[in-house]
């Protein structure tokens, strides 16, 4: 079984640690807590793949909430981000292309966080039937599903969620990427193996309460909208002026979806 999926690419300023650390606290609120209660039934001693693991912030959220003792693997391409990861979580730093990532068997746990969407279809159904194979539970957290909403609303804002979302379905090194759809995908993968699957929704919800986060996301969600459509570029200047005042006042909100799925595999 092969997959040939790419994550958290050296220099990839998605991937970057201050980027990751930025984001931490607000994926720690958005993600589906009750999704971790399942989990408490699995045997110990546990072993959890953590899959684009980057700096490790799954492994410090998780870890304390499965039961023990835990293995942990710690699974990236980046040596620098493998290195952040390995000073806070318990665990053996695994460098390398999912590809590579041929065998789960021994596994209780498969996880991951903002990872799937950066997948194909059939990558995404190959992590499947290998994580069934190897009777592991999977719980992959943070998956977009498209269509943030910003609070007070502008007239340019649908058209550069349009944008977004295409773009992140777009083809990258001949592989089109799912995107907003990648947790409905996944789901549907796992179910059509007999696995139990449990969804929740689990959006940012950004603003005042993550000043910095907020504009670094805003930034980044319109120049990957004027990427994918040029012909927006000559507006979002003021737009953009007028959303970091809105945000300095206190008066911005933004609603990023996301979704968490969970996966059982039938017992």
């Amino acid at each position: 079984m092969e997959w040939d999926a790419r994550w958290s690419t050296p220099g990839s300023p998605v991937c970057a640690p201050d980027w990751l650390a930025l984001r931490e606290p607000a994926d720690a609120e958005a993600r589906a807590l009750d999704l971790v209660e399942p989990l408490s039934a699995l045997e110990p001693p546990l072993v959890v793949r953590d899959l684009g693991c980057g700096s490790g912030s799954m492994g410090r959220w998780l870890a304390p909430r499965l039961p023990r003792p835990q293995r942990w693997y710690l699974h990236d391409r980046d040596p620098r981000l493998l290195a952040i990861a390995a000073e806070s979580v318990p665990g053996e730093p695994v460098q390398g292309e999912l590809a590579e990532l041929t065998d789960l068997a021994g596994t209780s746990l498969v996880t991951c966080s903002a990872l799937l969407d950066v997948l194909t279809a059939d990558e995404v159904h190959r992590l499947a039937r290998a994580c069934i194979e190897a009777g592991a539970a999977a719980l992959f957290t943070l998956s977009v599903t498209g269509g943030a909403r910003l609070t007070p609303a502008e007239p340019l804002d649908t058209a550069l969620a349009a944008a977004f979302d295409a773009h992140q379905r777009r083809a990258v090194d001949g592989r089109r990427l799912l995107g907003p759809d990648a947790g409905a995908v996944a789901a549907e993968a796992f179910r059509a193996l007999g696995a139990t699957v449990t969804t929740r929704p689990s959006p940012w919800r950004l603003g005042p309460a993550h000043p910095e986060l907020t504009e670094e996301w805003l930034r980044g969600w319109i120049a990957a909208a004027c990427e994918q459509q040029p012909a927006l570029a000559p507006d979002v200047g003021p737009y953009l002026r007028r959303r970091l005042a809105a945000l300095a006042a206190g008066e911005l909100r933004a609603e990023v979806g996301h979704v968490d799925v969970l996966a059982l595999p039938a017992t």
